[in-house]
């Protein structure tokens, strides 16, 4: 697995071992960043159940201001820390706006609005935990109506969030990871 664009291109990610972690895969990476096209470049993220940090990192890569990564598990986020400082040395520096919160994702308070946010919960929870993180993620992001958030989720899963829309769909296929991208109202 490795940062598929921007000036970081190429830097693999390290992963924990076992099944604390399912990163998101380089080609749906890929179709994601296609898609936000200019959306990136100095955008402020939250990469939310962020395992490796793959959709963040992917997001300095190709030029956020900055973020937060935000995952509970104290060894994700030792490998977090390893590839952020991959990520940084390949960009010569990480932006000063960029930070790691060891929380629940579903608990954690953001100390300001986002711009992306990347949401890529262990599969298995999507259906009982979505309808509260939509609706946390509503007031969190009350001072920025023109957020997106960036959902992965099995493609069998079809979520409809109460007060959003969802404006693009990537992937295809049950069993295999799509993203849906969806924006308040």
């Amino acid at each position: 697995m490795r940062i598929s664009g921007g000036a970081a291109r190429g830097i693999p990610l390290v992963v924990p071992r076992g099944d604390l972690v399912r990163p998101a895969t380089d080609g749906l990476r890929q179709s994601v960043f296609s898609s936000l096209g200019a959306r990136v470049a100095g955008a402020f993220f939250w990469d939310l159940f962020a395992g490796s940090g793959a959709y963040g990192l992917e997001a300095l890569s190709r030029g956020a201001a900055g973020g937060i990564f935000v995952e509970r598990s104290a060894k994700v986020v030792a490998c977090l820390n390893q590839n952020l400082a991959a990520v940084g040395r390949s960009l010569g520096a990480l932006p000063v706006d960029v930070a790691v919160a060891t929380a629940d994702a579903l608990t954690w308070g953001p100390p300001a609005a986002a711009d992306l946010v990347f949401v890529d919960p262990p599969y298995e929870i999507i259906p009982q935990v979505a309808p509260a993180l939509f609706a946390r993620l509503a007031a969190a992001l009350a001072a920025k109506p023109e957020a997106l958030v960036v959902f992965e989720m099995p493609g069998e899963t079809a979520l409809a969030p109460a007060g959003w829309t969802c404006v693009k769909r990537l992937g295809r296929g049950t069993r295999q990871p799509t993203v849906a991208m969806y924006r308040r109202g």
